[in-house]
């Protein structure tokens, strides 16, 4: 008979092998079904912990075009955690090179209808971007990103099987058995966990089998993905940009190639045109590749040489799963919020999704919190879902605007062209369809300075604790007004630890406190006159053996708050204290210290076995 969960040989570090196989069974304590963002960042997360399992993908190898490539502050700091952002930064575009602009134009080398800065790149909002993170957004495809996390994740001992089919699992007296093929041998077999963990995309089988409900609104039609390799080298000097957009309302035009998006890939030599049809295209329909080149010329403009790498299509959807997890089976990223690419919010939701879980997955497994903190995965991650479906599926939606004041909305070509040509007439209309064109190009700063909804994630529920709050959570100033544009750093519980660069006394090379927080462990901020807050972590660390580092931030304290900006953010007096978790959302804060020593332990001590369920 074969080996249950709880016959894992153990290692000497308390670790359980990975996995062992016993009559085509093969058992490990964690399986991944998936390996793109998601899973493999998963994977690299739960790894950092010492964590061993297997992570599988039904795809052949590696993501073969680039899909998504905006990588955000957020990610990049969850990526940061790991060390992994310096390997991304080595082979990504840099965003104030590559990422300056997004544009609206007739052709690539032809005539511009308006432009917009993007990513950071505003003169005006430079500073918010600076201000809110030691990272800065980048511009990677997931053809460089899944190669860098896959191979992170089998180096941390994470076994990992492409060409690997995930049939069904059932579950048993806490016992989850995977039904799997490997599709090259085509050998059935089982894999038996304690773990699952659904990163299956889109048409994910797990969350299918586990009847996850899904909130599904309309689609908004098909795009079809062309991957291009043309050197537009000679464009680009004063058309930086990582977007845009070309329309030709002056033109006939193929149902299947509407108008375009063209992104840059590879500077300045593989590019990604996504086309979109009209309505009237039928999906099923397969144009030739030289009706697909002879429209991606027509986009470029000049005689430039191009030739077709791949072609693909996808659903513009707008779904999001009412709940993430049942028991020990988790979801994550595509398998439970499915959208479109705009506002660059895919790939880094599903990494900032792994983050969250590993976390609570590692210490839970350890020992160190109660399995019902892994309810709070679902509570945390499953708004957030909802509110990036629904800003990127708007994102498209605003662009309508921008297609109606440029004539494209119109099904006669006569039509098309005479709002075109009075774009520039000097008359009343012309004045019209001007203004209206101005005001939907700046409308779209909520999807490319759409700091707000990166950076404004909130958490409430069991993993939180705010009793001590005098007042609700709110947001203020502009970031009340508009909060898909503004980003508010707060220390209020459920917020992300806002970044502020600190040094020492004598100084050296500056920290942010998002580097001195997580790394596995709570993080426990406080200032001059809480010298008790950090006995109490001491304690308390010692007591429940949860890791919890303490910093003193202040005049000759641990660290030098040197601009003033954690004075600023802070949220409590010198003496407070502030409780950052293991993903650098705060915890808990208390606006100073307590009477006595022992009674600032018991606090902390009550705050932390609240959140663990301890």
């Amino acid at each position: 008979m074969a080996p249950s969960i709880s016959d894992l040989p153990i290692s000497p570090n308390g670790q359980t092998h990975h996995e062992t196989t016993t009559d085509c069974i093969v058992d490990t304590e964690f399986l991944i079904v998936g390996a793109g963002p998601a899973g493999a960042a998963l994977a690299c997360f739960l790894g950092s912990y010492g964590l061993k399992g297997i992570m599988i993908s039904a795809a052949p190898g590696t993501a073969n075009t680039p899909r998504a490539h905006i990588t955000n502050m957020a990610a990049l700091e969850c990526l940061r955690d790991i060390g992994l952002d310096q390997e991304i930064n080595k082979v990504a575009c840099s965003g104030d090179q590559h990422m300056v602009h997004t544009r609206w134009c007739h052709s690539m080398a032809g005539e511009e209808y308006a432009r917009i800065h993007s990513w950071g790149n505003d003169p005006k909002r430079k500073g918010d971007y600076e201000m809110a993170s030691p990272c800065s957004p980048v511009d990677l495809p997931q053809t460089l990103l899944e190669p860098i996390l896959v191979r992170h994740a089998i180096c941390k001992g994470f076994t990992t099987r492409f060409d690997t089919t995930f049939f069904s699992f059932i579950e048993d007296a806490g016992v989850i058995t995977a039904n799997l093929c490997d599709n090259l041998s085509k050998h059935e077999y089982q894999i038996r966990t304690k773990y699952l963990f659904g990163a299956d995309g889109a048409r994910s089988q797990v969350v299918k089998q586990l009847n996850l409900p899904l909130a599904v609104k309309p689609g908004q039609g098909l795009a079809i993905n062309v991957l291009v390799r043309a050197d537009l080298s000679h464009l680009v000097e004063h058309r930086k940009g990582n977007l845009h957009w070309v329309m030709q309302p002056d033109r006939e035009h193929p149902e299947f190639g509407w108008m375009a998006i063209v992104r840059m890939v590879k500077p300045w030599n593989e590019w990604m045109f996504i086309l979109f049809p009209t309505k009237d295209f039928d999906p099923r329909a397969n144009p030739s590749k030289e009706e697909y080149l002879q429209r991606v010329r027509e986009f470029i403009g000049d005689e430039t040489p191009a030739g077709i790498i791949d072609v693909s299509k996808w659903n513009i959807n707008e779904t999001v799963a009412d709940e993430y997890s049942r028991g020990n089976i988790f979801c994550l990223g595509d398998a439970v919020h499915r959208h479109p690419p705009l506002n660059g919010l895919g790939s880094n939701t599903c990494i900032q999704d792994a983050f969250n879980l590993a976390w609570k997955i590692a210490y839970v497994h350890q020992g160190l919190a109660s399995p019902s903190l892994l309810s709070s995965y679902s509570t945390e991650r499953q708004p957030v879902g909802h509110s990036i479906i629904t800003r990127a599926n708007q994102a498209f939606r605003d662009h309508a605007s921008i297609w109606n004041a440029l004539g494209m909305l119109n099904e006669d070509l006569e039509s098309r062209k005479a709002i075109l040509e009075e774009l520039s007439a000097v008359t009343t209309n012309g004045q019209k369809w001007r203004r209206a064109l101005r005001e939907a190009i700046s409308h779209t700063c909520h999807e490319f300075h759409g700091l707000g909804v990166e950076m404004n994630q909130h958490y409430s529920g069991s993993g939180i604790y705010d009793a001590d709050e005098k007042e609700i959570y709110a947001l203020h100033g502009k970031a009340a007004e508009d909060p898909v544009l503004y980003h508010e750093p707060s220390t209020y519980p459920g917020s992300r630890l806002p970044h502020v660069w600190l040094n020492r006394a004598v100084p050296g090379k500056p920290v942010s406190t998002i580097d001195l927080a997580g790394h596995g462990a709570y993080t426990l901020f406080t200032g001059i006159g809480g010298d008790s807050w950090k006995v109490a972590a001491e304690a308390v660390s010692k007591e429940l053996g949860v890791p919890l580092k303490a910093h003193s931030i202040g005049f000759r304290q641990d660290w030098e708050d040197m601009y003033y900006d954690w004075e600023r953010v802070r949220g409590v007096d010198e003496s407070g204290v502030v409780l950052v978790r293991p993903d650098r959302f705060v915890a808990w804060r208390m606006l100073e210290v307590l009477e006595r020593a022992e009674m600032c332990g018991r606090k902390l001590g009550e705050v932390l076995r609240s959140i663990l369920a301890y």
